[in-house]
């Protein structure tokens, strides 16, 4: 007689509660619904339609963690985290999100004036603004010191001359937060960010969308800067030359979301592949009753459940408060790196079909390679690392 299968216990984080749950029920729902058949076209268009925008923030995905004196609803790192997560499993990559409510929202919630706040938080909020954060250019990547984009202080006013390059949500973007010059003090002490809207902008243009490896549909532009006049109180948080400690100020939580990105897409990359090997004959059986199959994705479901039990440590590090750099450069470099690795098992056992972008696990490959990348470079994160170590 056939024995049944034991069920596997469903792991469940620590900081899950029934309402991030429920939460994540819907999230997941709409994104399965609303974003995903269209993922096709905004890929080929290299940018996400409008009122996409608009949806989300009707569904309250924007901002999750803004406070309710600004529209928000209240929550906390945990809400954006369900959200980011749920995004990353369905698929869905033309949504530029992370930057949006992860990023500018957390900058305005951190730093803003009460003025800044009230402006700008309720319409991104609502999506009627779509927020990007406007930090590399040609010569400054990692390197945020070595920016060249001048803010000039005349009168009550900065005039603004430079350019910026591989801005997510540059082509949508409303509302920048962007990292200027502001005096000629070497190095970082002379970074502040200031607030840029752009509708009707005299001087501000946007360059052409980028051609990318990965994440086709998330618009990523060029953005130019001539002459650019705005308002003295632009200046994020009304004081000069704090820009580049607002900045490593929020690194710690940036490089948390791509971790949260990055492991929902190692999870996501062994249930697409599970389906797979028990559907694929090779050798008249089935590729998954295969004993290096079986090895490879034990191997992978290894390191994935590793990542989930670091990022959830990370996660409830951060939300009782004791959350450091150094953790975050770990949670950035070590998932990624792995997300990297298991999708490329994943796509090896896939065979030929892996390399075919009529598979999803194809595209992923693409996508995944950003992660080694952005938010700061792997080699930076063990430099952050080893800095820790031997200060």
């Amino acid at each position: 007689m056939k024995k049944n299968k034991i069920p596997i216990p469903t792991y469940v984080s620590p900081w899950m509660t029934p309402e991030l749950e429920m939460l994540r029920e819907s999230v997941s729902k709409f994104f399965q619904a609303e974003f995903l058949p269209h993922e096709e076209r905004w890929s080929k268009n290299g940018m996400i339609d409008r009122d996409a925008w608009l949806k989300a923030g009707e569904m309250g995905l924007l901002c999750a963690s803004a406070p309710e004196e600004y529209g928000g609803s209240g929550g906390t790192l945990a809400h954006d985290a369900v959200i980011f997560g749920e995004q990353s499993r369905a698929l869905v990559t033309s949504f530029g999100n992370i930057p949006h409510s992860g990023i500018v929202a957390q900058y305005l919630i951190s730093y803003g004036t009460e003025e800044q706040k009230k402006k700008y938080l309720p319409k991104m909020i609502s999506g009627e603004m779509v927020g990007s954060i406007a930090m590399s250019e040609p010569d400054a990547g990692s390197d945020l010191q070595r920016i060249r984009t001048r803010a000039v202080l005349e009168c009550d006013q900065y005039r603004i001359n430079g350019s910026k390059i591989f801005i997510t949500n540059g082509f949508h973007a409303d509302l920048l937060c962007m990292a200027v010059k502001t005096s000629d003090t070497a190095g970082y002490k002379g970074i502040s960010m200031i607030l840029l809207e752009t509708k009707d902008l005299k001087g501000f243009k946007r360059g052409r969308l980028l051609d990318k490896m990965g994440y086709k549909g998330t618009d990523t532009a060029e953005l130019f800067f001539g002459d650019v006049v705005v308002p003295k109180q632009n200046i994020l948080g009304g004081v000069e030359g704090q820009g580049f400690y607002q900045m490593m100020g929020q690194l710690p939580q940036e490089r948390l979301y791509i971790a949260i990105n990055f492991q929902a897409q190692m999870e996501k990359a062994i249930e697409i592949t599970i389906e797979y090997v028990e559907n694929r004959l090779v050798f008249g059986q089935k590729l998954s009753e295969l004993q290096n199959t079986r090895f490879k994705l034990a191997e992978c479901a290894t390191e994935t459940k590793l990542a989930r039990l670091f990022l959830d440590h990370c996660i409830v590090s951060y939300l009782n408060g004791s959350f450091d750099t150094s953790t975050s450069a770990m949670a950035k470099w070590w998932i990624t790196q792995k997300a990297y690795e298991v999708v490329d098992t994943c796509l090896q056992l896939h065979g030929g079909n892996g390399y075919i972008l009529d598979y999803p696990i194809a595209k992923m490959f693409q996508n995944v390679r950003l992660g080694k990348i952005y938010g700061g470079s792997n080699e930076i994160m063990k430099e952050i690392i080893a800095r820790s170590m031997f200060s």
